[in-house]
């Protein structure tokens, strides 16, 4: 048996659990109040978590696989494999100050009291600057610190700046960057093959974001114009279509950006019935 640890609510949820689905693995019996899930695969179950608990349930062995943020898993010093990048929940640990403050860099900080939900990066950030601060460790709001006395500056996460914007804060300087991982156990990894069949499963779904599957009819003749339009991943593949005209089907992966520019070429040169589909797994 397989048990995966996924977040079980806040911003890495959705996105986790969209990406489940789209690797076949969709999750059933979800929920903020169930502590654990199934799936298609009656060898994986899931088990439902704080994103921040994940690491250490993954590093002493309460699952195999995790997903969550890697800032989570530096902030808590887990010792995991680091499987793989999920490319998506990405954020910024950002050192920031309030608006009004003369502080324009970190050095201006030392000293200084710094009030953060990730005492452990945040030391490790300052101690590489060789910069002495006192870190004040908050569990929630700690935008609000450096206003109420507690803190002078903060390292908060921010995906888009607009926290520090409504709370009167400037950035000085990025501490960490982060997005989400699939981690696992270390001997869990080393025996278990059916956890690296899961990160093949994620794998293709990434491989297959912003692309596009295109297939079409070609005239024989043109066959040279459409490959120089159409190299695809390793050039088209191109087959015989039985019919009474020398026609030629050809299919092609092209990244989705390039459809519009792509789809005029293609009929230009003769190309047409050309159909565009959207590609869910792509394993190279």
């Amino acid at each position: 048996m397989i048990r995966i640890a996924i977040p079980n609510k806040g911003r890495l949820n959705e996105p986790t659990v969209k990406l489940l689905k789209e690797a076949g693995l969709p999750v059933s019996d979800g929920g903020e109040r169930k502590l654990f899930g199934t799936t298609t695969d009656p060898e994986i179950s899931f088990l439902f978590a704080r994103a921040a608990d994940i690491p250490e349930y993954v590093q002493d062995g309460a699952a195999d696989i995790g997903i969550t943020g890697i800032d989570l898993v530096s902030e808590t010093d887990a010792d995991v494999d680091l499987m793989l990048d999920l490319n998506y929940g990405k954020s910024n640990l950002m050192l920031a100050v309030p608006e009004d403050s003369s502080i324009e860099s970190v050095e201006e900080l030392e000293g200084m009291k710094i009030g953060t939900e990730f005492p452990n990066i945040t030391k490790k950030f300052f101690d590489s600057k060789n910069i002495n601060i006192e870190v004040i460790k908050v569990s929630g709001a700690c935008e609000m610190t450096p206003y109420i006395g507690v803190a002078d500056a903060i390292v908060d996460i921010s995906s888009s700046g607009t926290t520090f914007v409504l709370n009167n804060l400037k950035p000085v300087e990025k501490v960490f960057s982060s997005s989400v991982y699939m981690i696992a156990n270390h001997q869990s990894a080393e025996e278990k093959n059916k956890i690296h069949h899961i990160k093949t499963a994620f794998e293709s779904v990434l491989n297959a974001e912003g692309k596009r599957y295109l297939m079409m009819n070609v005239p024989k003749d043109s066959l040279d114009e459409v490959k120089e339009v159409l190299p695809g991943l390793s050039g088209p593949t191109v087959m015989k279509v039985e019919s009474e005209s020398s026609t030629l089907a050809i299919h092609a992966v092209v990244d989705s950006d390039m459809i519009f520019t792509t789809v005029n070429k293609l009929k230009e040169v003769g190309a047409r019935d050309i159909l565009v589909v959207p590609i869910e797994r792509l394993m190279p």
